[in-house]
């Protein structure tokens, strides 16, 4: 992460930038027939608001001009109007955003990339039911990642026959983050600059495109009722979206976040006519700008009716509105109680009628009774019924340390990432299982939050523990640990050890029944050796990728790797896309028909970047 530059700020550029700056655009930019006027009029704004922090020259803190002009386009305008950049570009119009782009990147920005003979036609089957094979996060409303032989149509004996299909690129992305849910013959999912695609599974021809106001996460959840079949996600600006699945057309569209920094990763969940919308804060980057007023979000669920949009109840998880509560060492107010954000998927426990999901760090101080939590919400007030708190006192963000902005105690950022999961045991009991980046998994009572156990599999850390997610088919419950070098606490017991790579815990008792160390890299560049994505589990194998690029299917009864494929490398994409695999990060791989489809690409945190879904097939 980078300090942010505060735009607006007058400024001296250096003789020699200027000419190294006309230099790049006599070689490239007009190469690309960038108009005229929109190249003076972005350079003009660059220079007058960008430049003090992302100069020429290296060193300065912010990536320089080098670094931002080997961007597409889309990834700038997309940073400075819905990404880490927008508070800074709230001043300036849509078209001077668009100016700065591209004359960064000395192209023309395009609506839409991909070539038109990449699309097809979209048609679905007269049938009114059958015909939703995945939705959501965990493929159900109790996010279990589990998926039945017959959904599946995969076994341990035939898994050593999958062999690619195709291959999919999104344009101009370095991470593939959204997870598709399937409907019919078609994959929907969305992008980081926001593009919604459903995409055909046996071709990867395209049926039709949405395009959202950013980028869009979490994965897509599908109800098909007597109105039709819709589509429900939000994007990383709060928007929430409803959309006809058979047109791609957009039916409403409503803004949950109130707070200026509001965003979303979480995916949203959906029942009985309520899309519940969970709400992270972006204040956890702009902290990272001296002067930013720190801080005032709070975590927060909203639900929404899923007719029309409209607000149902909102839940802040800090009840209080922040409030001045100190000074920061340059002598500007701290703000506070802040943060206890909510980056994970909610849980629907339809016997109960609660919703589930976790929280995450306070960004200052005073720390709260609801941070590094698990809550449980009435479905339909949006009243607390109960919260678990694993960690207390832990403030903490990008800020630190040494930035006036971190707080005076430093915590160690041990999140709830994941989405709860409810199953329910062999002895017919059910059970809510969770996992913190803490490296500790917990089994949690699901009427009141009480621990039945809890079980270390790892050191934790800010990028370590679990991270993304765990599934269970009921028996076990199976853990990714990202525990790496780069993501561990080094406050920890240093006699704890990493412990980077599958987990098999008994879900009963939470004893560890088996582990699979994540493999060595052997000298490939750039690679991470841990498991931080969420697994799927189907009976017999435990489908999950990795850091290092690669996606296994490990056998449920000990571990042992029955497949294995390196996705780190270059395709020719369906879509005429030029595709390149990377890190497998966030979402699981979704299984169904013989099918398993993956997303590859993670230029985050120091992992490979990537820009495809692939799709894997049963041989014949």
């Amino acid at each position: 992460m980078h300090p942010i530059c505060q735009l607006g700020q007058s400024v001296q550029v250096r003789s020699w930038t200027l000419a190294v700056v006309f230099l790049l655009l006599s070689m490239v930019g007009f190469a690309q027939k960038l108009d005229y006027s929109v190249a003076a009029e972005g350079q003009k704004l660059y220079m007058a608001t960008c430049n003090n922090c992302h100069k020429a020259e290296a060193g300065v803190g912010a990536p320089g001009y080098f670094i931002l002009a080997q961007m597409p386009p889309r990834a700038i305008l997309a940073a400075l109007e819905t990404g880490k950049m927008r508070e800074q570009a709230k001043e300036l119009t849509t078209d001077q955003r668009k100016a700065i782009a591209q004359w960064l990147a000395s192209k023309s920005l395009k609506d839409n990339p991909i070539p038109q003979e990449a699309y097809g036609q979209f048609t679905l089957p007269s049938t009114k039911s059958g015909l939703i094979h995945h939705s959501g996060w965990g493929g159900n409303l109790e996010g279990t990642g589990y998926r039945s032989a017959q959904q599946a149509g995969i076994s341990p004996e035939t898994v050593g026959r999958l062999k690619l299909k195709w291959a999919f690129a999104f344009p101009d992305v370095s991470q593939v983050r959204s997870k598709p849910a399937i409907v019919g013959d078609w994959l929907i999912i969305g992008t980081h600059f926001g593009e919604v695609y459903s995409i055909h599974k046996q071709t990867g021809k395209i049926g039709w495109r949405f395009l959202a106001k950013a980028a869009v996460r979490g994965a897509i959840s599908v109800v098909q009722n007597n109105e039709g079949i819709r589509a429900f996600f939000a994007d990383n600006n709060t928007n929430a979206y409803a959309i006809d699945v058979k047109t791609g057309n957009l039916l409403w569209e409503s803004k949950a976040g109130k707070h200026p920094q509001s965003g979303n990763t979480g995916s949203v969940a959906v029942y009985d006519n309520i899309v519940y919308v969970p709400l992270t804060s972006n204040e956890v980057v702009s902290v990272l700008d001296p002067t930013y007023p720190c801080c005032s979000s709070s975590g927060e669920i909203v639900a929404l009716d899923a007719r029309s949009g409209k607000e149902i109840w909102r839940h802040r998880v800090i009840a209080e509105e922040a409030k001045e509560v100190g000074k920061k060492k340059n002598g500007a107010p701290f703000y506070g109680p802040s943060g206890a954000i909510v980056w994970s998927s909610p849980t629907i426990d339809t016997k109960r009628g609660l919703l589930y999901f976790g929280t995450g760090e306070n960004y200052t101080s005073p720390a709260t009774t609801t941070s590094d939590a698990i809550q449980a919400l009435n479905l339909k007030t949006g009243k607390l019924v109960w919260s678990f708190q694993s960690t207390k006192d832990d403030t903490w963000n990008l800020a630190c340390p040494g930035n006036p902005n971190c707080p005076e105690k430093v915590g160690p950022d041990f999140d709830f990432g994941m989405a709860p999961i409810l199953t329910k045991l062999p002895s017919g009991k059910e059970i809510l299982l969770v996992g913190q980046k803490a490296g500790i998994v917990y089994g949690l009572s699901p009427d009141n939050g009480k621990v039945i156990w809890q079980t270390r599999i790892g050191r934790g850390g800010a990028l370590g523990g679990i991270h993304w997610g765990m599934a269970t088919d009921g028996r076990y419950v199976y853990a990714a640990n990202a525990d790496n070098k780069f993501g561990i606490n080094p406050k920890i017991d240093s006699l704890i050890k990493p412990e980077p790579g599958l987990f098999a815990l008994d879900a009963t008792t939470g004893k560890i029944i088996w582990k699979t160390v994540a493999p060595a890299c052997e000298g490939k560049k750039g690679c991470i050796e841990a498991n931080s994505a969420a697994p799927t589990v189907i009976p017999g194998l435990v489908f999950a990728g990795a850091l290092d690029g690669h996606i296994r299917a490990y056998s449920t009864t000990d571990g042992k790797v029955l497949w294995d494929y390196d996705t780190v490398k270059e395709y020719q994409a369906v879509n005429g896309i030029a595709g390149k695999g990377g890190s497998i990060d966030g979402s699981a791989p979704v299984v169904a028909d013989g099918m398993v489809f993956v997303n590859s690409g993670y230029g985050l945190f120091g992992e490979l970047p990537g820009n495809v879904l692939l799709a894997f097939e049963i041989e014949k």
